[in-house]
């Protein structure tokens, strides 16, 4: 009997997943796009997602230090390296509490200059604000008096209705005076 084939044709093997080729990234951007397409294939599948790892801290200094070290001769060639040991454990535990409490204090500055900054822009933000409404009042008011100089014209044009026709009439006789001064007594552009 001959070997079986299936859709990647490969003998022998079953057609469960389909046979990829193989892709090496030449670039980071490259291997993330790989990961990225991996991942969304089968976008059901859980994606993992490592936890952050737990920040070093040294050891607590022992309560009771059971091999103390004497001023008598006669330690033997292993206390040397045990002392070396102890010395270099507790240089790196002072190391680190000097960094924990220089990261405190720049914490403690950070949300200092950032409370500062937060009231910067609220100052600068209600100056604005203040800004703004005054136009606004400013705007507002002139159209208040715009429409109230309307109104007045309106009142005067209907209280004087009577008396425009004989304006009309004195208005002519000047309109007939003015038009013969307001003939030129020369023209300009012409030689």
């Amino acid at each position: 009997m001959a070997a079986q084939t299936h859709k990647n044709n490969k003998p022998g093997k079953s057609g469960g997943k389909e046979a990829q080729p193989l892709i090496l990234p030449k670039t980071p951007a490259e291997e993330q796009r790989l990961k990225l397409e991996r991942l969304m294939r089968n976008p059901d599948k859980v994606a993992p997602i490592p936890e952050r790892p737990k920040e070093w801290a040294p050891r607590a200094p022992p309560e009771f230090v059971r091999d103390v070290m004497g001023s008598s001769a006669g330690a033997g060639s292993g206390e040397f390296h045990v002392y070396r040991h102890l010395r270099r454990r507790e240089y790196q535990r002072q190391d680190f509490l000097d960094k924990m409490a220089e990261k405190q204090g720049k914490d403690v500055n950070y949300l200092k200059k950032l409370e500062q900054n937060q009231l910067e822009a609220e100052e600068r933000t209600a100056k604005r604000r203040k800004k703004r409404e005054k136009l606004k009042l400013k705007k507002l008011l002139a159209k208040k008096a715009k429409t109230e100089g309307k109104e007045k014209k309106d009142e005067d044009k209907d209280s004087d209705s009577s008396g425009e026709e004989e304006r009309k009439e004195k208005s002519g006789e000047e309109e007939e005076k003015e038009d013969d001064a307001e003939t030129p007594s020369f023209i300009m552009g012409r030689k």
